[in-house]
């Protein structure tokens, strides 16, 4: 009988040697991308407004991670509003490697330390979703983006999922298209890791920390396909929710065309966007 090989390090399993190995070298690698990316790039704002080596630094960064990422599609470079679904942090390295797109991302990750400061590099606009009373500030902070001719990722989902399943999309930082800045497209996005997609998915009680040990420590590389569907004018869409159920009824059907089969409730409770599964879900 043949032993099925592993996809990677599960989780909440201890780590091996050479997986430590892995950790130890990616992380040089990542670092001495850092090294080189972070002086070019101060440099190049001294002349020009905008710097490709953001950019490149992410496009090195999902590759030293084991992400061989490959295109689908056209992205659009400038005024568009990517919509995407999320599975994980490895997410934002490759789509910003790929297009240069800037990001909405929870005021969390800009109080961390070194990544917080990566994310600014990167013009991330942060949000916090406890701050209600601030909701207005953050939208006018996003339509400042779109007016300088960026390109912004939003994670409607509002957390991360395994690939096989879709939540609910969340529609308060689309209040930015109500109405939409002239010229701005949207353009929805699927994020397909093929087989790995159960085992990189960030999903559960798993630590940041740990789910970036368990990647690194990962065996070789992985499939990552992005998948740029064809853009809409929102202008066409009766407000936020609109616009979101558009972008959804062209996100799934890709979905399960790569999947190869219809998308399943998500297996897991997320309090932390409402998520909560139906009894039907419990009892299977």
């Amino acid at each position: 009988m043949v032993r099925q090989r592993s996809v990677g390090p599960e989780r909440d399993a201890p780590i091996s040697l050479l997986g430590k190995f892995r950790v130890f070298w990616r992380a040089v690698g990542i670092l001495l991308a850092l090294l080189i990316c972070v002086p070019l790039h101060y440099v190049w704002r001294t002349v020009h407004y905008g710097s490709p080596l953001p950019r490149v630094f992410l496009y090195l960064a999902a590759r030293l991670c084991g992400a061989r990422v490959r295109v689908h599609g056209t992205p659009l470079r400038r005024d568009v509003f990517y919509i995407s679904n999320h599975l994980s942090w490895v997410d934002i390295l490759a789509l910003g490697g790929a297009s240069g797109t800037a990001f909405v991302s929870k005021s969390e990750i800009g109080q961390a330390p070194v990544v917080g400061w990566l994310s600014r590099l990167n013009r991330t606009v942060f949000v916090s979703r406890e701050d209600r009373l601030g909701v207005a500030d953050q939208i006018n902070r996003l339509r400042e983006a779109l007016a300088d001719n960026w390109a912004i990722t939003v994670f409607p989902e509002g957390t991360t999922t395994d690939g096989q399943s879709l939540l609910p999309f969340k529609t308060s930082m689309l209040r930015v298209l109500e109405p939409p800045p002239p010229g701005v497209l949207v353009q929805p996005v699927v994020l397909d890791y093929g087989a790995v997609a159960e085992w990189i998915g960030w999903i559960g009680t798993e630590g940041g920390i740990a789910n970036a040990l368990r990647i690194l420590a990962r065996r070789g590389s992985f499939r990552l396909d992005i998948h740029f569907l064809d853009p809409f004018d929102p202008r066409d869409c009766p407000g936020r929710k609109a616009i979101a159920a558009q972008a959804r009824n062209r996100i799934v059907p890709a979905m399960e065309r790569n999947l190869g089969k219809p998308l399943r409730p998500f297996h897991l409770d997320v309090p932390q966007v409402g998520y909560t599964r139906s009894k039907e879900d419990r009892a299977a």
